[in-house]
């Protein structure tokens, strides 16, 4: 069987959970609790896990072995012990957890049919990618809403491959979400290592425990990169590879600075008092996506490299944007944007761009002399489960951008009617500092002859409306004015 045949079966068990009365958006964060105890005992028994990291009492043979009523109740009590573990990590994967399931007919044949999956395959691909491989299938499942918290694979795989991370270097992603950028760049790393056994025992323990950082602000989102991180061997400190906390407040004051940083922060404007509560940025602004790029520009350490995937309006916002962005291009090398194409993130409306750059100083002036940017987005296929997205679309993008992590490979201006072009800085200066810059006409609207979906139009002017009236706030804010509502 093959990873993507495990995780089909995997994914057949949800309809056990909905007879149980569990809500299609519970499905998955539900069965990596049941889950994860028989990932560990697989890693465990095959030697990929040193020792069991659960207890006795609570491992998959003392599930395996009761049935009924018992069962539902010791998998209770089992989730609670977890949860009060002395391990700090796994009392972190077991916070506030439990479970929802009320027939105990349910949990047995749950159990029994993950009992029952081919195993031995699973472990040749690594059971860490097929946990991955489930994560990727509840993100493509757009009622889930998942996919706000899951990068497509592919372009993760494009960006490491282009940044290049080393042994020994702190990588750090401030949007964690499932740990997808920290365990590619892991999986990257150990690939060119074999897998860590060309190091010292002093590297490998950094790599395990000190290399790779994340801060994620949701408990369960934190819960399922816990557990991915654990399955693909990245321990972390006492916290674990991905800490809880809120990057645009207090705690993501507090991250240390890292080398590469590489993210996919949430998009939209903060509500409800969710909007950025630090004092250290230099920009006030009620956008989170202009607050997390300013975050990676302090936290980058100098000739630190970052890789972010941000939404168009970062390009064009006026006024603070403006600020923010002829920050970014003082004090770093904005040397690439990559421009991607619709659709392939769960908010469809939402067009979004890579940004790839380096750190000169935090002082620094005039850093960026020309910008490069790569048109991924015009006459693209409309990607989808008939059109997935593959690797394979980014092989003439990784060709353009070079050898260089750091962008300075020897590149080629395509012309007016390529995809690749530079852009000076004197250039963009003149146009108020905008990077959303595009000259390629797509033919594939045009013969299309129609607006886009109703609902993508509406997402579009919400999210321009929303960034239009934080910018407001912050100014009343400012003036020491409340806005009326």
């Amino acid at each position: 069987m093959s990873n993507n045949d495990i995780v089909q079966k995997l994914w057949n068990l949800c309809d056990v959970l909905r007879d149980d009365g569990i809500n299609y958006s519970d499905y998955v964060a539900e069965l990596v609790l049941l889950l994860f105890i028989k990932m560990e005992y697989e890693n465990a028994q095959s030697g990929v896990l040193s020792k069991h990291k659960l207890p006795e009492g609570a491992r998959w043979t003392d599930l395996t072995e009761k049935s009924g009523l018992n069962l539902l109740n010791h998998y209770r009590a089992t989730l609670l012990s977890l949860s009060q573990s002395t391990d700090p990590l796994i009392a972190a994967i077991y916070a506030d957890a439990q479970t929802s399931l009320k027939e105990p007919r349910h949990l047995e044949q749950l159990v029994k049919s993950l009992d029952g999956i081919d195993w031995f395959s699973a472990k040749r691909d690594g059971l860490g990618d097929l946990y991955e491989g489930l994560l990727q299938k509840n993100a493509s499942e757009t009622k889930s809403g998942a996919g706000q918290y899951f990068t497509p694979r592919p372009l993760i795989d494009s960006i490491i491959h282009l940044t290049k991370p080393q042994h020994g270097e702190t990588i750090q992603d401030p949007a964690a979400g499932t740990a997808g950028f920290l365990i590619a760049a892991d999986a990257y790393i150990k690939s060119h290592t074999d897998n860590l056994y060309n190091l010292n025992a002093r590297q490998q323990t950094f790599q395990r425990n000190k290399a790779f950082l994340g801060m994620e602000l949701v408990s369960s989102t934190r819960r399922l990169a816990l557990m991915n991180c654990m399955l693909h061997g990245m321990e972390g400190d006492d916290e674990g590879v991905v800490h809880i906390g809120n990057t645009l407040g207090n705690a993501g004051a507090s991250l240390p600075k890292a080398d590469i940083i590489l993210s996919n922060p949430p998009f939209g404007t903060a509500k409800g008092g969710g909007g950025p509560t630090r004092d250290d940025l230099t920009y006030a602004t009620g956008n989170k996506q202009l607050a997390f790029l300013q975050h990676i520009v302090r936290h980058l350490k100098d000739g630190g490299r970052a890789a972010i995937v941000l939404p168009d309006n970062v390009l064009f916002e006026a006024g603070v944007g403006a600020d923010i962005r002829r920050d970014l291009m003082n004090k770093c090398n904005l040397h690439t944007i990559l421009r991607l194409p619709t659709g392939i993130f769960y908010a469809q409306g939402v067009k979004t761009n890579v940004l790839f750059f380096t750190k000169v100083g935090q002082a620094a002036t005039e850093s960026t002399k020309e910008v490069w940017v790569y048109d991924l987005r015009a006459n693209a296929p409309r990607f989808g489960k008939r059109t997935p997205l593959t690797r394979e679309y980014f092989a003439e993008f990784e060709g353009a951008y070079g050898e260089a992590a750091d962008g300075t490979s020897t590149r080629v201006d395509q012309g007016d009617s390529g995809r690749f072009r530079s852009f000076s800085r004197e250039w963009i200066k003149a146009r108020e500092d905008s990077l959303d810059i595009a000259w390629l006409r797509d033919e594939s609207a045009d013969e299309a002859g129609e607006l886009p979906d109703p609902g993508v139009l509406a997402q579009e002017a919400m999210a321009e409306l929303g960034g239009a009236i934080a910018e407001l706030e912050a100014i009343l804010s400012e003036l020491g004015e409340e806005a009326s509502r």
